[in-house]
């Protein structure tokens, strides 16, 4: 049963949402914070990551960042006028398409101050968790209702990439890593999303509850909790696929060898 609910209360304020939306966010804190906090994160802001690891996750990332605004283009198509909470979504979806088509433009240039080719970028990867969640965000926003995918994208996705970069951000020694002729063009994908992702994922959650209202039936509200457990879980995967190659290269560099004779 679904019935119209408004916000009325601050729009970072978890207890101005529906009783249902709150539960579901504070049940996913755990498979959010398994991404934000990352091993993969912290070495980054530590200025410690293996660069194989750096190249593999720029590398295998980049049709997500790419495609981005494409994910939001198939959720305006579902858009129709005068339906609750389609309004909303397109204000939101038409303002940030633009904006990850730029985004797009600085993750290459951070690539390219990581020392990693713009072709070597464009070639992609043939890396299987990197590609399931490639898949997952076109099938969503391709395939299912717009509350789902707006869910599964712009809040969980975007919302746990503002956070992750934060914490890259956190400490100036990464920053200072890069070379310093490129410094400021290869930090702005983190510095934008550090800071204009606070809102975002709120505007998105708004959107899911206007969408399915106060009392949405249970079908519904499994179907935003599976999608945001899946978003994920697909970004984690992607995660540990790059970070366990990148330390096997660096622990096979310290291997001994034998002498020739």
């Amino acid at each position: 049963m679904t019935s119209h609910w408004v916000r009325t209360g601050e729009l970072r304020d978890l207890e101005s949402y529906p009783q249902w939306v709150q539960e579901i966010v504070n049940d996913m804190r755990g498979p959010k914070d398994r991404v934000s906090g990352h091993r993969l994160f912290t070495l980054m802001r530590d200025a410690a990551l293996p660069w194989r690891a750096t190249r593999n996750f720029l590398v295998r990332v980049w049709p997500v960042i790419e495609r981005f605004p494409q994910y939001m283009g198939r959720n305006l198509a579902k858009l129709e006028y005068g339906m609750p909470g389609h309004d909303l979504a397109r204000t939101f979806l038409t303002r940030n398409v633009r904006v990850e088509q730029n985004h797009a433009d600085y993750w290459v240039e951070w690539a390219l101050a990581c020392g990693i080719p713009r072709e070597e970028l464009l070639a992609g990867s043939q890396a299987s968790a990197s590609a399931a969640l490639s898949h997952w965000c076109w099938y969503v926003c391709d395939r299912e209702p717009l509350a789902v995918a707006v869910a599964a994208t712009n809040y969980a996705i975007e919302g746990v990439t503002g956070e992750w970069a934060h914490l890259v951000c956190s400490s100036d020694r990464y920053a200072k890593s890069l070379p310093e002729e490129q410094r400021k063009s290869g930090m702005r994908w983190l510095r934008a999303h550090a800071r204009y992702d606070d809102a975002h994922p709120w505007e998105a959650l708004e959107i899911v509850a206007t969408l399915l209202g106060a009392h949405p039936n249970g079908r519904e509200v499994r179907a935003i909790s599976s999608a945001l457990r899946q978003s994920y879980d697909y970004m984690r995967y992607t995660l540990e696929e790059c970070l366990a190659e990148g330390e096997e290269e660096l622990l096979r560099s310290f291997e001994p060898r034998e002498c020739a004779a």
